[in-house]
């Protein structure tokens, strides 16, 4: 028998039951594949993290990414949320304001800062290990429309915004809509899903508007993956990081672009992804991502 200690976190928050659940199992080295995926099915959240010996130079600690359906090679909110952990567990490379780390992905080595607030780290600060990758085009929007039960004139089609898929380690489709209205309104038509999108670059679809609640806000957005074991994500960092790709696509100018995202507002489960990119010639050099996260539970799992 053996007894591996677990903690859940709510991630992109600073508020108990909101954002993104994540379950992080350390010492996970003696586990296979095949354990680890059963084990993130038991928890069935939209991710679980297991913490295990890093195998990289350079790498603090090596980190699989499990759904309940499949494994990840990279996701924000577990890497987040895993790294804030860590941190507060004092396993971090003590840095000006905070630690830092780098924690190593199927995707490659992510580096993560953590901020102290007061004393503990709250919030972290990811590299991507991937700059943002344009997909191939989409099925055209009279074919998206009845996916996300939307009529045609809901989504956007240009000339700035339109559907596009973009990766920063996991694709995505972005799919705009009008308004918040118009986000609310979506649902998925699984049915559809299969029949336009199953085989797709990007089957895993980011609706979002131009029309946040909050004032500081840029985006608003909900996330869905079908394939994932899961509907609808509250708060998905990876997505976010696509996200990031399509909008510097459209920015003019240099210099550091930023974005602060709402998502699980429909869910019940507010939460805010705070985004950066580097940009210059046109060309992105550098993605991150940051949110906060708070401690839920801690106990023993028994396998």
């Amino acid at each position: 028998m053996t007894e591996l200690p677990f903690h859940t976190l709510d991630v992109f928050t600073d508020r108990p039951f909101c954002g993104n659940p994540l379950a992080v199992v350390l010492g996970a080295d003696g586990l296979s594949g095949d354990l680890m995926q059963s084990v993130a099915r038991e928890f069935n959240l939209s991710e679980t993290t297991f913490v295990l010996t890093a195998s990289s130079p350079g790498a603090s600690h090596r980190v699989r990414i499990f759904t309940p359906a499949k494994e990840l090679p990279f996701a924000g909110h577990p890497t987040i949320g895993t790294a804030i952990l860590l941190g507060q567990r004092g396993e971090g490379r003590p840095v000006a304001g905070g630690s830092a780390l780098v924690l190593e992905e199927q995707v490659g080595l992510v580096p993560v800062t953590l901020r102290t607030e007061p004393g503990r780290p709250a919030f972290a600060q990811l590299t991507t290990a991937k700059l943002p990758q344009m997909g191939p085009p989409p099925p055209a929007v009279a074919e998206l429309a009845p996916v996300l039960s939307l009529p045609p004139d809901a989504i956007v089609d240009g000339p700035e915004d339109r559907p596009e898929a973009y990766s920063c380690g996991l694709p995505y489709l972005m799919v705009p809509v009008r308004d918040r209205a118009a986000l609310g309104q979506v649902e998925m038509n699984e049915d559809c899903w299969r029949r336009i999108l199953r085989g797709y670059w990007a089957p895993d679809v980011y609706v979002f508007c131009r029309d946040p609640e909050r004032p500081q806000s840029a985006v608003r957005a909900r996330m869905f993956a079908c394939e994932a074991g899961m509907v609808e994500d509250p708060a998905t960092g990876s997505a976010a990081v696509a996200l990031a790709g399509y909008l510097a696509a459209r920015a003019r100018g240099a210099g550091t672009l930023r974005w602060i995202v709402e998502q699980g507002v429909e869910m019940g489960r507010p939460g805010l992804l705070y985004l950066e990119a580097d940009l210059a010639a046109g060309a992105v050099s550098e993605v991150r991502l940051g949110g906060a996260a708070v401690r839920m539970s801690e106990g023993v799992l028994t396998l």
